[in-house]
């Protein structure tokens, strides 16, 4: 029996890594992981949605759709959700290798 890993997998059921259908799924993932670690840390400073939303000055459904991934927040509404949770945030940016043309 052949095992695969994950990667094969992904390739095969999603798409190739650079397509459009793969960037869409990596894209939600990070969101979805987004809005989990969001929710992690509201819990774990004992809050509410309702009382994370009047630190951050946003209402209880606006935090509901961030840690649920409903919702394309901005990133000025996430840094403020990691701040009024007193979260140290870590952001990593990874240039690809594709060759960019000017004009």
């Amino acid at each position: 029996m052949k095992t695969y890993s994950l990667e094969e997998l992904t390739d095969k059921h999603v798409g190739k890594k650079g397509t459009p259908k793969r960037d869409a799924f990596e894209y939600e993932l990070r969101m979805d992981l987004l809005g989990q670690a969001i929710k992690d840390a509201r819990k774990e400073r004992n809050l509410t949605q309702e009382q994370l939303g009047e630190l951050v000055g946003v209402k209880k459904a606006q935090i509901s759709k961030l840690e649920n991934s409903l919702t394309d927040a901005r990133f000025e509404t996430i840094i403020k959700v990691f701040r009024a949770l007193n979260a140290k945030i870590n952001f990593n940016v990874e240039l690809l290798n594709r060759r960019m043309e000017i004009g």
